[in-house]
């Protein structure tokens, strides 16, 4: 069983920045593709970013690209987002993922096992 948990949501002022963390536990990290997804009240699961299993490609969603950055260190069992220049509309609480495959995905049912979620807040 793979546990995931994040780290690092809080209240940000807009145009701010926070950086999330996604610790996973198992030995099989370094060969799937990672992903976060957020969710705003009363709005569907969104895709943010996905990073394949080396850290060589990534994606994002089209409301995050040029702000956001997602990262991870496989000896760490660790996956990152970087979020810069953050606005109201990023409010949401994001969960990290970890696909049943190596490749790169924006579709959630594509992703085995989520973590527990963080809130991230950004005032305006």
């Amino acid at each position: 069983q793979v546990q995931l948990v994040e780290s690092g949501g809080g209240l940000v002022q807009a145009g701010g920045s926070l950086r999330l963390s996604c610790a996973a536990s198992g030995r099989t990290f370094s060969i799937y593709a990672m992903g976060w997804f957020r969710q705003a009240p009363g709005k569907e699961r969104e895709f943010v970013a996905s990073i394949s299993p080396s850290g060589s490609s990534t994606a994002y969603g089209d409301s995050v690209k040029g702000r956001f950055t997602i990262s991870r260190d496989n000896a760490k069992n660790t996956v990152y987002l970087q979020m810069n220049s953050l606005e109201p509309e990023d409010t949401a609480v994001y969960y990290c993922a970890r696909s049943k495959y190596s490749s790169l995905s924006p579709r959630g049912y594509e992703y085995a096992y989520w973590g527990q979620g963080t809130q991230v807040t950004v005032s305006s």
